[in-house]
């Protein structure tokens, strides 16, 4: 993770908060990309569309950020986009699981 550092482009909370809400959003994504479980229904489910919507979110936070970022906040959001990007063609290549019988 980043460090946290104050500087000329906002207060060490606000990193705090940036950091916090990129990792919300990432964390979004992965759970309906199916890398993590779902609290709510303690499963692993695939929801590309949902999870599109999150990467989406992120680079277009990346797209109004531009400049008005810290070194290591930049480098956070490009890293979770690269990830969060590689698992979302990952996914959208592999064959859909067939419904199961309820």
């Amino acid at each position: 993770m980043a460090e946290v550092q104050k500087d000329n482009l906002g207060s060490r909370e606000d990193t705090l908060r940036f950091l916090h809400m990129v990792s919300l959003f990432s964390a979004q994504a992965m759970i309906s990309l199916g890398k993590m479980v779902n609290p709510v229904t303690s499963k692993a489910e695939k929801n590309l569309p949902a999870a599109r919507l999150f990467i989406d979110t992120l680079e277009m936070l990346e797209h109004k950020t531009k400049g008005n970022l810290s070194a290591d906040e930049t480098k956070v959001l490009q890293a979770t986009l690269t990830d969060l990007c590689l698992m979302f063609v990952e996914e959208s290549k592999a064959p859909a699981e067939p419904p199961k019988p309820a």
